[in-house]
């Protein structure tokens, strides 16, 4: 059974906040799937994912090179940005589907662009909310065994069900 619920949050260091609280829930084999426009903060919500998982320094977004791996604490991250791909083909001709459902988590920024909908996976559509920092996070899990919205109450939204 799927589930929606939303988040809300109102500037950046709350974002990297909410997307740590993310962390802990998530293991080896898990997916995050990150969708929304152009800047409306993917890469932050992948970049706190990391930083609650321990992984320091420089994290770019892979638009170039498709995934960047990180490790830290004996835990293991793939960072992908697929939006440059301009064929699902493209993402399993570079051999990157072997790290979706792996020995780490992945995090994917993008994911329609090689039609991904793995499982087990958390669907985060990421929308801009009504100040400039404000977004609004619609999380779907699709199987993630620890993954447990009551940690996350402080961001949720009044409004939703």
């Amino acid at each position: 059974m799927t589930n929606h619920i939303q988040y809300e949050t109102h500037s950046e260091q709350e974002t990297l906040a909410f997307a740590s609280s993310l962390s802990p829930m998530l293991s080896a084999g898990d997916a995050v799937l990150l969708e929304g426009d152009l800047g409306a903060g993917k890469s932050v919500l992948a970049r706190g994912i990391a930083r609650g998982m321990g992984i320091e320094g420089p994290m770019p977004s892979p638009t170039f090179t498709l995934m960047i791996p990180y490790e830290a604490n004996g835990h293991r991250l793939y960072h992908f940005d697929l939006y440059r791909l301009s064929d699902p083909d493209e993402y399993y001709a570079a051999g990157l589907d072997e790290f979706v459902g792996g020995d780490g988590v992945a995090v994917v920024e993008w994911p329609g662009m090689a039609e991904l909908d793995p499982e087990p996976a958390l669907h985060i559509l990421i929308e801009r909310g009504a100040g400039d920092d404000t977004r609004r996070f619609t999380i779907e899990n699709r199987g993630v065994a620890g993954y447990a919205p009551r940690t996350l109450t402080r961001w949720r939204c009044d409004d939703a069900e």
